[in-house]
């Protein structure tokens, strides 16, 4: 891999995109291929502890499995002489819509750890979101990132939630993303001692210092909530991420969100959950036009960000290949994934019929397997 040249402070323009065409000149990245080359560098306790889902992994195997039971109907006959992947979230420009989602204590994998990622990231025109249980601080980040924002749990400690919030905002972070399906969290498939206390959150002191339940999630988070939120970050946007209910989308947007995120927590929290892939058309059906809508869990591949678009997705996020890129990597091996995936979105698109983000519609889908 090569290396990764510093990147502009968080106020500087988006980074340009690696290449005008990412279809003629990405690396040949395979996410499978990533994870097993991870799993090989990795101790086994780390690599359980990133790759386990909760309870038997049901929903771990249904959010891959899902996005592979919709077909793609092509379109012929269309001008795709020139693809675009470029599109906007919250109003931040990036190159496709495959952007970073939030995964913490990454300095298990890589000394650099979310400071790599967030690299890594930039450099190929993409959003880093990054977790709350990050092992880099705001200030590392500051130098490095591009555009990203904030996954936030609000702690038992509301004080604590409050002062990581305006911090976050005072670093730079461009909206909150409130994760709301992990009021406690779920035993794991293959359990591991894992996090070890060495490695602990550092984004602001506080969280390392302290051990008792103030830093766990607060079980009595409500709708109302996110007014306080909006109000502590100084009107961030807000996004609601684990959403995967219609009603629950709606409700989120007339409590304030921006946006809301479907996302099962990759399989790791309620086992037996719906697939994203299943949920995501009745989340954005809920909704308004102007709230955008985002979905992760077991996106692998150009094809199925296709997909989500077409199931009325703003943007979609990857998790587990952009640790595992990392892990193999570091800042380059993430920005390598990212626009190979790129790549593969802009062949897709063309062989879609389709020139830009905006000629992607739900007519591009057909059950893989109609007569089950």
């Amino acid at each position: 891999m090569t290396s990764v040249p510093p990147t502009p402070r968080p106020d500087a323009p988006t980074p340009v995109p690696v290449a005008a065409s990412a279809a003629v000149t990405a690396p040949p990245v395979e996410p499978r291929d990533l994870e097993a080359a991870a799993r090989a560098v990795l101790p086994a306790q780390v690599y359980d502890y990133i790759a386990t889902g909760s309870g038997v992994e049901e929903t771990l195997a249904a959010n891959l499995a899902a996005w592979r039971e919709l077909a793609l109907a092509p379109r012929v006959l269309r001008d795709v002489g020139r693809v675009d992947t470029s599109t906007t979230v919250l109003g931040t420009p990036v190159s496709s819509p495959v952007q970073v989602a939030p995964t913490g204590y990454q300095r298990l994998v890589h000394p650099d750890g979310e400071l790599g990622t967030a690299t890594g990231a930039a450099h190929a025109g993409s959003l880093l979101a990054l977790s709350t249980r990050a092992t880099a601080t705001f200030g590392e980040l500051a130098g490095a990132a591009g555009p990203w924002w904030l996954q936030l749990y609000v702690l038992r400690d509301r004080d604590l939630t409050a002062t990581v919030v305006e911090r976050a905002a005072a670093a730079g972070a461009r909206a909150l993303v409130l994760t709301v399906d992990t009021p406690y969290v779920a035993k794991k498939a293959r359990s591991t001692a894992f996090p070890p206390a060495a490695v602990s959150p550092v984004l602001v002191p506080e969280l390392r210092a302290r051990g008792d339940e103030g830093v766990w999630q607060d079980p009595g988070v409500t709708f109302a909530d996110l007014a306080w939120l909006a109000e502590v970050s100084g009107r961030l946007p807000l996004v609601v991420k684990g959403v995967v209910r219609g009603d629950d989308a709606r409700a989120c947007a007339d409590a304030g969100a921006d946006a809301v995120w479907v996302s099962n927590h990759g399989g790791r929290q309620l086992d037996g959950a719906v697939p994203t892939a299943r949920a995501l058309a009745e989340v954005r059906a809920a909704l308004p036009e102007e709230v955008e809508v985002y979905v992760d869990g077991g996106i692998r591949t150009g094809r199925d960000v296709v997909r989500a678009l077409a199931l009325g997705a703003t943007a979609a996020f990857i998790g587990r290949p952009a640790v595992w890129a990392l892990a193999t990597g570091g800042a380059a091996g993430v920005r390598d994934l990212l626009v190979a995936m790129r790549a593969d979105l802009e062949e897709t698109l063309a062989l879609c019929g389709c020139a830009s983000i905006a000629d992607v519609t739900p007519d591009l889908l057909r059950p893989a397997h109609p007569h089950r």
